[in-house]
């Protein structure tokens, strides 16, 4: 049996006959213009979001302590006055969520409670047990 050797190429591969080079000034200037437009389309729409994620948070912490309200209610007779993190003392919730501005009055028939965070849009949501819930 005989013995194969690779095959050897004389000529010079294109990869050796490319040239080296980088990016030209003008390359770099049109590539950091497309990047520039697209953050001006993307960050406003970025912050409307992060407000809109800010203001269900505060709007989900006042439908669970709505909730939790009615809960006491039924053990005892009344509704339970709270603000911030006091209002954790009511049945089944353990913490509002971080920066959520929250309070409930009562009265003897029901309660209202108003929330809203300060990152968000700037939004307050109401509510009002004898009006049916949540208010627009």
């Amino acid at each position: 049996m005989q013995a194969t050797y690779p095959i050897q190429h004389n000529e010079p591969s294109a990869y050796q006959n490319a040239t080296c080079r980088g990016f030209t000034l003008v390359e770099l200037l049109v590539v950091m213009g497309i990047v520039s437009a697209l953050l001006a389309v993307a960050l406003p729409r970025y912050a409307s979001y992060r407000a809109n994620a800010f203001d269900s948070r505060a709007e989900m912490d006042l439908r669970s302590v709505a909730m939790a309200e009615e809960a006491y209610f039924l053990n005892n007779d009344s509704y339970l006055a709270c603000s911030g993190q006091s209002c954790a003392t009511l049945p089944g919730i353990k913490t509002l969520s971080a920066g959520v501005s929250l309070s409930i009055t009562t009265t003897q028939t029901g309660f209202q409670g108003s929330a809203s965070h300060p990152r968000g849009s700037g939004k307050v949501f109401r509510w009002d047990s004898e009006q049916g819930g949540l208010q627009e």
